[in-house]
């Protein structure tokens, strides 16, 4: 009998500590927005987590004196070596092993199960429960830290977030979040369009169909124009300003003379505080024996900003008509996309959906 009592006194101990861990683990705030979008366990859990430290102070209570009776009665009831065993495995088991461990679906089905009590208790002795929960509150050594050191910690708790289960920040926001935390440590020299490579265009050379071609195929929208050799740039041709010009004469007519250095040793951000304050988009690359070594854009350093490509730089965001054009024939794709599943399903209703539904038809037959 005394054995059959220990064991019910032991679990009722262990029920305490594992309800303690249960509530706690999800927090407050999140119970709260689960249960706001229809979360049944979340909205059950909620009814005694939102009492906060006056939960605590009734689960500490009851952890405190359940275990408090059953090591009693344990100690009166048994030998010393069966007691001494027992309490050391009950403290191991509910103080360190279980702690450790992950929340059960057991465990949350008591606490579910149990909360509803929890809320009803917690709404007669809250007020004078809470006053012993603040009290401790304001007498407890606070020491809140991040665990947080160096920017690579942060980039690792965003990396444990993105793969975590109940994670519901968008992934693509969060590699956004690690590619701006590694944005201040990129340098021009990385990310320029090396001079080897670079469009320019020649001050003498003729607007036409097959300028306007060229510039078109290679991707950019700004380019450096030259006047005699290619280290001699005089200013900057936009191809929106030549894109409808198909005789328009020299390319002089359209260059832009506002000219702006960066240094290749500058820093991405650098770049961007410089485009932000002078308004300009494109930047010459020079190096310290003032050699133009590239090109960089501020298209350049925003791809580094959201981790993926500019696809297209010719968008007209400027010109009604082509804004109109382009979400008319976004919504005539999703509306054509929505049509042909609905053509589908009704399809799908007309016949039969498996070997069973056949054999019922030929049986009405």
């Amino acid at each position: 009998m005394h054995i059959i009592i220990n064991i019910i006194l032991a679990s009722v101990a262990l029920l305490a500590i594992s309800l303690e861990r249960t509530y706690r683990r999800v927090p407050p705030k999140e119970l709260k927005r689960r249960a706001r979008s229809g979360d049944e366990m979340a909205n059950m859990l909620y009814r005694a987590v939102s009492y906060g430290p006056s939960l605590k102070v009734v689960l500490w209570g009851l952890i405190a004196i359940t275990n408090t009776i059953f090591f009693i009665y344990l100690v009166n009831n048994s030998p010393v070596w069966f007691a001494a065993f027992a309490i050391i495995a009950v403290v191991w088991f509910g103080f360190l092993w279980l702690p450790a461990r992950d929340v059960t679906k057991y465990g949350n089905w008591f606490a579910v199960k149990l909360a509803p009590l929890f809320g009803w208790l917690l709404e007669y002795i809250h007020p004078f429960v809470q006053k012993i929960g603040n009290y401790i509150e304001s007498h407890r050594p606070l020491s809140i830290h991040t665990g947080l050191y160096e920017k690579e910690d942060l980039i690792e708790l965003i990396d444990k977030q993105q793969i975590q289960t109940e994670n519901r920040i968008d992934k693509a926001e969060l590699e956004m979040v690690k590619h701006v935390l590694k944005f201040g440590d990129k340098i021009v020299a990385d990310y320029l369009i090396p001079r080897r490579t670079v469009k320019s265009v020649s001050i003498n050379d003729s607007v036409g169909p097959v300028l306007i071609d060229e510039l078109h195929k290679s991707g950019h929208s700004r380019f450096p124009v030259y006047d005699g050799k290619k280290d001699n740039i005089v200013g900057i041709l936009y191809f929106r300003d030549i894109a409808d010009k198909e005789d328009g004469g020299k390319v002089s007519k359209y260059t832009r003379k506002g000219i702006f250095y960066i240094h290749e040793e500058e820093s991405l951000y650098q770049v961007l505080q410089a485009a932000i304050k002078i308004r300009q988009h494109l930047f010459i690359v020079v190096n310290n024996f003032e050699e133009y070594v590239g090109i960089i854009s501020v298209e350049d350093v925003i791809e580094q900003i959201i981790g993926s490509q500019l696809v297209d730089e010719f968008d007209q965001y400027d010109d009604i008509r082509a804004v109109a054009s382009k979400m008319a024939k976004a919504e005539h794709q999703e509306h054509q996309k929505n049509s042909h599943v609905d053509e589908e399903d009704n399809t799908d209703e007309k016949e039969p959906k498996n070997d069973t539904e056949k054999e019922d038809t030929t049986e009405e037959k």
